[in-house]
């Protein structure tokens, strides 16, 4: 799996501006993105739906036990800093993927329309775009941190069901 992914990042990277690339990667920054969250859960807990908010916080409460020892105990190295360790999963694409998914899950009941979701799943998008083209990130890197996130993303969809009437 490691050949596959080192050429497509070396088929990738730096094929964007790094001053894009640069900003879509800040997406999964926690001062850019957990104020979205924190947000949705204020109006969630505010309209009756503590426990939901409350499940969402954890869950983004939990990325960093989750991701930071696996970074220490891979230690893997970036694309472009073959010095450095610990790019293993990427923790924003965790941030990303945690506080937009679970901000939509506690907004979508709220609206007639599938926007919440939809804008969810193209921040992360963009997010991990920006990292595995700015050389940030390998692309395994980005879909591990999807793969390990999507159970606490089944907890808050579960905790959200349906709001109070």
């Amino acid at each position: 799996m490691l050949t596959p992914d080192h050429a497509l990042s070396r088929a990738v990277v730096r094929t964007v501006p790094d001053a894009v690339t640069e900003r879509l990667a800040d997406l999964g920054n926690i001062p850019v993105a957990v104020p979205v969250l924190v947000l949705a859960m204020l109006y969630a807990a505010r309209r009756g739906r503590v426990r939901a908010a409350l499940t969402a916080g954890l869950a983004m409460a939990v990325v960093p036990a989750l991701i930071v020892p696996l970074k220490e105990w891979t230690a893997r190295p970036g694309p472009l800093e073959p010095w450095a360790a610990g790019y293993f999963p990427s923790g924003h694409t965790a941030t990303a993927l945690t506080a937009y998914a679970a901000a939509a899950l506690l907004l979508t009941p709220y609206t007639r329309r599938r926007w919440p979701p939809a804008l969810a799943a193209l921040l992360t998008a963009l997010t991990a775009t920006g990292l595995v083209l700015r050389g940030f990130h390998w692309p395994l890197d980005v879909l591990a941190s999807l793969l390990l996130c999507t159970p606490l993303l089944l907890a808050v969809r579960r905790a959200a069901g349906q709001p109070p009437k």
